[in-house]
């Protein structure tokens, strides 16, 4: 019996298990399609997301898939400067999904359980047990990464208030038959308009368009060649001629949000546990941040070495993150209206983001470099991450009874280091009092 069950095999899920994994802990994977996921979807990691990736040796294995090395992030397509942004990484990747996917299903010691929806989730004080492709599996805990439609969240009735979509737009992989000379050439930031094009591997343009006829259609209509056709001639002009469709979706703008992350043993991560606008691949990069936050602690749970509450901190520091990225994306939709009052809060907005203290903060928060939590002093960008998931205490002897759980390192500057690479003790007096709260009484 696994020790936790992950359902959903996105990035969120797969990062989830690669950290419990790391950490010496027994998981199971189910997912619902019957193969990896081939289409684009979420386009950008964004600064932080690639910190943590790199400090986990997972980034080597995407950086051949990056189209580009971008500058800048971008705030309902107004452009937000990365360069001076406290990181190694001071830009973020344009890579598809699905490279950064198989990056970590790849580093994964047990396999994918592919071809496997889940049909039913029960659970007791001692464990979780989850149909999944006609098959029962116990498991001490599940986590649900099940994206935006989650089936575990609707098995177990979880309150995800909010408001419904009120927009209609379409996103699509296709190819293209003709286009005019210099258009889609690049990878450039997207637009606050219709019809943005960016070029894909092997021939294919990803483009999101947005108009009357989106707004008619209704979510399940069929996204036809016609239909993606007429949104580009109306952006483009009629040089340009779409081929196939590869990959088409319909989204909007709806906002939700979990109350709680935690329901028992069932805990939530990524889109199953937050909805928003897809705006600068957020969604991608929040649940990235969720699974490294929870794998360890949950890990900890697992291993009985969690002090009290530790679990629920997980709630407790990630859904404010949530919440106000929720807020940042419903502002930068109401931005993107082609309305004219909208375009004077547009103009507005331009001119406070030539400030510079304005642009860093915004900088701060879209790269996700400005997240911190109570009782944390900030990142540990120079202690890279243990590989079996503990704590690092830099500089400092590690008292006795926390080995199992702290490896210690020399350094001048002294730190004690959680596994998620955030700073809970930065010398002085209260080592063991950040030892104790974080990780638990010694052994």
């Amino acid at each position: 019996m696994p020790d936790v069950l992950v359902a959903g095999a996105g990035p969120t899920g797969l990062l989830t298990a690669f950290e419990l994994e790391r950490a010496g802990v027994d998981v199971l994977v189910v997912e619902r399609d019957a193969g990896p996921d081939p289409q684009s979807k979420a386009l950008g990691l964004q600064p932080r997301s690639v910190e943590v990736l790199a400090d986990r040796g997972l980034l080597a294995a995407i950086e051949p898939h990056v189209r580009a090395k971008l500058p800048a992030g971008h705030f309902s397509g107004f452009p937000i400067d990365y360069t001076d942004l406290p990181t190694c990484f001071p830009y973020q990747l344009g890579v598809e999904q699905a490279h950064v996917a198989a990056a970590i299903e790849a580093r994964l010691r047990t396999q994918v359980l592919r071809d496997a929806a889940v049909t039913a989730v029960a659970q007791d004080e001692n464990g979780v047990t989850v149909t999944a492709g006609g098959r029962a599996h116990r498991a001490g805990w599940l986590v649900a990464a099940d994206g935006g439609h989650s089936t575990v969240r609707t098995l177990l009735g979880a309150a995800f208030p909010g408001r419904s979509a009120r927009i209609s737009l379409v996103v699509a992989d296709i190819t293209l038959a003709a286009k005019p000379a210099g258009l889609a050439d690049d990878w450039t930031l997207p637009s606050s308009g219709s019809g943005y094009l960016l070029p894909l591997s092997e021939g294919r343009y990803r483009t999101i368009v947005f108009g009357e006829e989106q707004q008619r259609l209704g979510r399940d209509a069929p996204v036809t060649a016609d239909e993606v056709q007429r949104a580009l001639t109306a952006a483009h002009g009629p040089e340009i001629r779409v081929g196939d469709v590869l990959w088409a979706s319909r989204f909007g703008d709806a906002s939700r949000q979990l109350e709680r992350y935690r329901h028992g043993r069932v805990l939530f991560a990524g889109d199953a546990a937050h909805v928003h606008l897809p705006v600068g691949g957020q969604g991608l990069n929040l649940g990235l941040q969720d699974a490294v936050n929870l794998g360890w602690k949950l890990a900890a749970t697992v291993h009985g070495t969690a002090p009290a509450g530790l679990l629920d901190s997980y709630h407790d520091e990630r859904h404010p993150i949530a919440a106000r990225v929720l807020v940042s994306t419903r502002a930068q939709g109401v931005l993107g209206v082609p309305d004219p009052d909208a375009a004077a809060v547009r103009q507005v907005v331009t001119e406070l983001l030539a400030v510079p203290e304005a642009r860093r903060a915004v900088a701060a928060e879209l790269s996700g470099l400005g997240v911190t939590y109570p009782g944390i002093t900030g990142r540990a960008t120079d202690v890279p991450a243990s590989t079996d998931g503990r704590a690092v205490l830099v500089g400092a002897a590690v008292p006795a009874g926390w080995a199992g759980r702290v490896e210690g390192r020399e350094g001048a500057a002294p730190r004690l280091v959680r596994p998620d690479g955030y700073i809970a003790w930065d010398g002085g007096p209260g080592l063991e009092e950040a030892l104790h709260r974080w990780l638990g009484a010694p052994a």
